[in-house]
């Protein structure tokens, strides 16, 4: 371990009372994606503690801070420091004239404000019934760490870059209704990181360093790298038909609950159709009627969310979903009219890279392993619009009990939850930015992107 390691966990430990205070506090105020007022304000408030400059409002809740490094740059390996489609970030202070941005990377380090509906939970915000059931409170607590830690002045002396410390809004879905409202507002896109990357939030960002709890299982304390995740588009279809009574004339009537159920079996049917490796997920709900029990429903409203593996894949079934959709109906005489509403895009695989495993190795008292191909979580993440903008360094930790997102979910050692991962962002981030930068570049070297920033929000805006 040297100088600036020991530096780094001597600062997470000299603020484990405040760290632990922020983490317990937050979590028993969970509040709803894009309304996080509460909690982007103590997070600022802790940033501005630190002596960091802070904006505020950025996606409406969204907080960022910056600190530059002030450690000189080394030149750059040939093709390292480019990211096709990206913006660089802007030479800072410390830069020679003329320094190009590439040899100063900028690096931003991701904590989530949101909480998630779990009014069973016993930590429940009373006023909301959210409640911070997939840990993002320790996220949060692991960005302010890092903060604290990164803006000791030995420590950002060694930093050849600059560090964005950004707290987001609305990881977690937002229902259809909410984004509606948030329209007229000027929030087009459905969640944090895909509004802001509309926005323009992440120009100068090169890359970006995140983390969350364990979201597979996982028996080791640090699970390194970027486990591949589903992506999803959720559907609203209406089915229309005739209503009729439903004793005296059925055959005057065309049922559209029928066509609905109709609709369901052959969903039900192409199950088979899906390849394994794909990760498919349906998931519907039938709205009620408020049709009387002797006329035959003239509408029924189902909703979908459906998921894959891979962009390929999650446009597959939705194009089988809506064939199904709109031929049932038309088998019954019915009609269906399918609206999409933007889902989330999957985590693309990352290995662990070598700042990861430096991080890890300065933590030996932790047993750590390394995200593997085959592994795949099931849920969906916004980091996945991320991934395909921006290479993304990410590790999940241990610390937890209970299923994610309900109400068994529950910190069991908070060292593990709250102030391990602190000291894993701030060692990453350190073992990115050092020696000239040489990892942070070697990440963005091995990056491709499959979007520019223009052309994802045309893909966005194109799915509806």
């Amino acid at each position: 371990m040297d100088a600036i390691e020991q530096k780094i966990l001597a600062a997470v430990d000299a603020r484990r009372e405040m760290l632990l205070c922020f983490a317990r506090e937050i979590g028993a105020h969970a509040e709803p994606g894009f309304f996080e007022t509460r909690t982007a304000g103590r997070v600022a408030g802790l940033l501005r503690g630190f002596g960091l400059p802070v904006e505020t409002g950025l996606c409406r809740t969204g907080v960022r801070a910056v600190l530059t490094g002030t450690a000189h740059s080394a030149p750059a390996a040939a093709g390292a420091g480019k990211v096709s489609g990206t913006a660089h970030s802007a030479p800072t202070a410390a830069a020679a004239p003329g320094a190009k941005a590439a040899e100063r990377p900028c690096l931003a380090v991701i904590g989530e404000l949101d909480g998630i509906l779990c009014p069973a939970h016993p930590n429940a915000n009373p006023e909301n019934g959210l409640a911070h059931a997939c840990g993002h409170n320790a996220q949060l607590t692991a960005m302010l760490g890092a903060a604290a830690a990164l803006c000791e002045p030995e420590v950002a002396a060694a930093l050849c870059g600059s560090v964005q410390f950004f707290a987001v809004p609305a990881e977690e879905y937002v229902p259809v209704p909410t984004r509606a409202e948030l329209r007229k507002e000027g929030v087009e896109f459905c969640c944090g990181k895909s509004e802001l990357l509309r926005r323009g939030a992440f120009e100068g960002v090169d890359l970006a360093l995140t983390t969350h709890v364990h979201m597979i299982p996982c028996e080791s304390d640090l699970l390194l790298g970027n486990v591949a995740c589903t992506g999803s588009v959720s559907k609203t279809v209406t089915f229309r038909g005739k209503a009729a009574h439903a004793a005296v004339a059925p055959h005057l009537g065309v049922n559209a609950q029928s066509a609905a159920a109709l609709a369901l079996a052959a969903i039900g049917l192409l199950r088979e159709t899906f390849r394994e490796r794909d990760a498919v997920r349906i998931h519907t709900k039938l709205k009620e009627s408020d049709t009387a029990l002797n006329v035959v429903p003239d509408t029924i409203v189902l909703e979908a969310m459906l998921r894959a593996s891979s962009l390929e894949a999650l446009h597959d079934v939705a194009e089988k979903f809506d064939r199904a959709c709109l031929h049932c109906a038309a088998a019954l005489g019915a009609a269906a009219e399918i609206v999409n509403a933007q889902g989330y895009m999957p985590v693309r695989y990352t290995p662990a890279c070598s700042a990861l495993l430096q991080a890890a190795a300065a933590l030996p008292a932790l047993s750590a392993a390394c995200a593997e191909p085959a592994m795949q979580n099931m849920a969906c993440t916004d980091v996945g619009d991320l991934s395909h903008v921006l290479p993304v360094v990410n590790f999940t930790h241990g610390g937890v009990s209970g299923a994610l997102h309900s109400a068994d979910f529950a910190v069991a050692d908070e060292e593990k939850a709250y102030l391990t991962p602190a000291k894993m962002m701030a060692l990453t981030a350190y073992h990115l930015l050092r020696d000239g930068a040489a990892n942070a570049r070697q990440v963005m070297a091995d990056f491709t992107p499959v979007f520019t920033r223009e052309s994802y929000v045309q893909a966005i805006r194109g799915q509806s």
